[in-house]
């Protein structure tokens, strides 16, 4: 299938498939004339880097666990036992970020609360 195909059935955009290529985790083949061509495991391929960026990894990150992840049951599953522990140290690299988005919300949270009423009338408390 052409990358218009792929694009629609995935409802990934063109460009973000061809920058999955430059990335290196899609392979599509070559015609002479340059159209690429993807094969219908492609489907699937593109819907796990979806599911992984959406998990918080980058592409490089991706490019290494994406042989060793299949999907079963609706679930992403790792097959080779190598990357759990890659992943396990990824989890831990979202938790602290986390944790640093939350120390800056509750310093602005300080920030604005200590405010005098007359410099932010308008403003509420935003919800934690």
């Amino acid at each position: 299938m052409r990358i218009g195909e792929l694009s629609r059935r995935t409802g990934v955009h063109e460009r973000l498939l061809r920058y999955y290529e430059k990335q290196g985790l899609l392979w599509p083949e070559r015609a002479a004339s340059g159209y690429r061509y993807y094969q219908e495991s492609d489907i699937d391929t593109v819907m796990r880097i979806r599911r992984l960026l959406s998990a918080g990894l980058n592409t490089e990150t991706i490019a290494q666990v994406l042989p060793c992840v299949r999907v079963k049951a609706g679930n992403l599953v790792p097959v080779c036992p190598e990357i759990v522990d890659d992943l396990r140290q990824q989890r831990e690299r979202i938790s602290r970020a986390i944790g640093e988005l939350v120390a800056s919300r509750e310093l602005l949270d300080a920030v604005i609360a200590a405010a005098p009423r007359a410099l932010s009338p308008g403003l509420a408390q935003s919800p934690a």
